[in-house]
């Protein structure tokens, strides 16, 4: 198992942990941004496979900014 620190760009939260284990990342956490969403996100996403995560939430906008937290999780987890 790896854990893995990603540093976003352009949302309120600014760092993602979580644990990879293969391709199954488990136990995400995000340091700052909406805390009830996005422990909701960790929930919903853990035991997922990278790609279903990516599948799922690439693309997702916050307002104007181009990203979001849920964006950059997807690029966190495809990144190797």
């Amino acid at each position: 198992m790896e854990e893995v620190s990603y540093k976003t760009t352009g949302t309120c939260a600014k760092v993602i942990h979580f644990t990879r284990d293969g391709d199954v990342i488990r136990n995400i956490r995000f340091e700052g941004g909406c805390n009830g969403n996005l422990k909701a996100i960790g929930l919903l996403c853990d035991g997922m496979s990278a790609e279903e995560i990516a599948k799922k939430l690439s693309g997702n906008l916050c307002g104007s900014k181009g990203t979001s937290c849920a964006d950059q999780l997807a690029k966190a987890v495809m990144q190797r």
